[in-house]
């Protein structure tokens, strides 16, 4: 089954910036979309952005809209997610996932196939 490897977190302090990948690892499969998703302790997983293959259309949570950008490379591939001005309520594990729905939104249980996982602590 197709997996996903996240890197790119890390430690950084308030007001700073990190940028997260996300590529395909070992399986093949086809979606058409990606989603980026955090989750801290003791909370539930958020959808907070996610792009279509088809068009490139981004879609984002309220709390990062303005702060985060979702991108693909050129190879199409991988996935980033630029992080800007960082806040403390912005630590957690940060996954990413493929859907197989054109438009899927940010709703976890609509994507297939996820990524491990990389921390994100930002420091006050």
């Amino acid at each position: 089954q197709l997996q996903f490897a996240e890197s790119g977190g890390g430690l950084v302090q308030v007001g700073g910036s990190l940028r997260l990948s996300c590529a395909p690892g070992g399986g093949t499969a086809v979606y058409y979309a990606v989603g980026w998703f955090r989750q801290a302790p003791g909370k539930e997983r958020e959808g907070i952005a996610c792009i279509s293959f088809s068009d490139d259309y981004s879609f984002y949570a309220d709390s990062v809209k303005g702060r985060f950008t979702v991108s693909r490379a050129k190879d199409k591939n991988t996935v980033f997610l630029q992080m800007n001005d960082l806040k403390p309520d912005d630590t957690a594990v940060y996954l990413c996932a493929a859907s197989t729905w054109r438009a899927p939104g940010l709703s976890p249980r609509v994507y297939e196939y996820w990524g491990q996982g990389t921390q994100v602590t930002v420091s006050s």
